[in-house]
């Protein structure tokens, strides 16, 4: 490789990997501000959690559109388009002057991450074909997300407390500037098939909404109860969105957005799968070790960031150390390698009380948690697109980012009932603890069923550059 090359494909690398960081960084970061929000904003306490579902129920409706969008259009365009709306987007939040201007600006966020992310994979995938490199790519990919979300803790924290809860937005804004211009320079125009282009229309209005209808209903079930009617009448819309959706892919679409034949290949399933519940895992540890440390031991929300540094590090090491290397003894291998560590910290948490402190309860789960969790990101997401040809590689990340996106969503509603179930609810400390070790102790489970879905994987997955019929290339875009 040419060090002009070289040099390019580095920075495609390094605008990958900062999109991601963004994309997870900034579902976290808004948590700690929100206190702060409130007061400056007047929000009431029912429409507060808009500023959260406000990013989350676009992004997660419109991964898998964007995805595949993104395979029949451009890659890097639509890479660009997501980087300069989610920009515009935090620029706009920064300056929101009432509760209604804010929650846009958090919706142009989260459809700016919805065209954003899944490209971040797909231009990896396209652009690292060799195995060694891609496994270093990946594992780098997986690094700045899974390593995000603590960050987001962090810099929500010291933001918030040093700054003001404006800065938590308008921070994005010379990263996303800086960020547009190396994707610009670095990521070459993307190949595409000759023939139309044909974007199945009722599949993705369906798929949108059924799914961004299941998050909705997901959050306000959590919130109000889930026998409440916005819950109810919201997973009868996403039942029935899902429903049509399945039925066009397999009877009507000529052209569907998801191939249901995809779902033979084994790879394609373990990796969904496993990155269903990761996203489920992590979402939920985040959540219950943030209350742990502020509501039972009594951290206050910058002690809490900077206790998250050592996690952050763990993922880091994880996904861009230690996973490469594993990966000469096979992905299945550093898959399950990872899933072991995180289930053995998870349930080292677990036996956590009220007494707990910070180096001898927490440190060691945080770093055997981190350091798995980090080995799987990167291994799963390569597995993933390796297994499809290029042509759908936006597909396949479109798949594997909503299939994190609801994990996150369905995970922590559950194993918030079952924390409150066993004494989360309480504001007694003893009691506390013990329902967010019964939720610690719910998200190692879900790590054994990823672990379970890993070795039914096939032990050599094919590598996205050994294309069985190449396609032709008709037109740059």
């Amino acid at each position: 490789m040419s060090n002009a090359n070289h040099g390019r494909t580095g920075l495609v690398l390094l605008a990958c990997c900062v999109g991601q960081l963004l994309v997870v960084l900034d579902g976290t970061i808004m948590n700690v501000a929100l206190p702060s929000i409130e007061s400056a904003l007047s929000f009431d306490a029912n429409s507060l959690q808009w500023v959260i579902n406000a990013y989350l129920i676009p992004t997660a409706g419109l991964l898998l559109l964007a995805g595949r969008m993104a395979d029949l259009f451009s890659r890097r365009g639509f890479f660009l388009a997501g980087i300069a709306l989610f920009t515009v987007a935090s620029l706009a939040g920064g300056f929101a002057q009432d509760a209604t201007q804010l929650i846009i600006a958090r919706a142009g966020q989260g459809v700016g991450v919805a065209l954003m992310s899944p490209a971040t994979l797909t231009v990896l995938g396209t652009t690292f074909t060799e195995p060694a490199q891609r496994a270093k790519a990946f594992g780098l990919w997986g690094a700045a997300g899974g390593s995000g979300g603590a960050i987001g803790v962090l810099a929500g924290g010291v933001v918030t407390e040093w700054l003001s809860w404006r800065w938590v937005m308008l921070l994005n804004v010379p990263v996303g500037i800086a960020l547009f211009i190396v994707a610009a320079i670095s990521i070459t125009p993307s190949a595409v098939q000759a023939g139309p282009r044909k974007l199945d229309i009722l599949g993705a209005v369906s798929v949108t909404i059924g799914i961004a209808a299941l998050v909705f209903g997901i959050a306000q079930g959590e919130r109000e109860g889930w026998g409440s009617p916005v819950s109810l009448i919201s997973f009868a819309v996403a039942v029935v969105g899902i429903a049509v959706f399945l039925y066009d892919q397999a009877k009507i679409a000529s052209a569907p957005l998801v191939p249901l034949n995809v779902f033979r290949n084994r790879s394609i399933v373990a990796a969904n799968i496993s990155m269903f519940c990761v996203g489920a895992a992590m979402a939920s540890t985040f959540y219950f070790l943030t209350l742990l440390m502020q509501f039972v031991l009594g951290y206050s929300p910058l002690v809490t960031g900077l206790s998250y540094l050592p996690l952050s590090v763990a993922i880091f090491l994880g996904a861009g150390m230690v996973a490469p290397q594993t990966s000469k003894l096979g992905g299945r291998f550093t898959l399950l390698s990872g899933l072991v560590a995180g289930v053995i910290g998870l349930g080292w948490l677990s036996f956590v009380d009220s007494r707990a402190t910070f180096v001898a309860d927490l440190l060691g789960p945080s770093l055997l948690f981190g350091v798995g969790v980090g080995m799987v990101l990167g291994t799963v997401a390569n597995l993933a697109t390796a297994a499809l040809p290029s042509s759908q590689q936006g597909l396949a990340s479109g798949l594997l980012t909503t299939g994190q996106a609801l994990g996150g969503a369905a995970g922590l509603a559950v194993l918030v009932a079952v924390a409150n179930f066993s004494g989360g609810e309480s504001r007694v400390p003893e009691q506390m603890a013990s329902g967010y070790a019964n939720a610690f102790l719910g998200t190692a489970v879900l790590l054994v069923i990823a672990a379970l879905a890993a070795a039914a994987m096939p032990k050599v997955s094919r590598d996205a550059s050994d294309e069985s019929a190449p396609e032709p290339v008709v037109a740059h875009i």
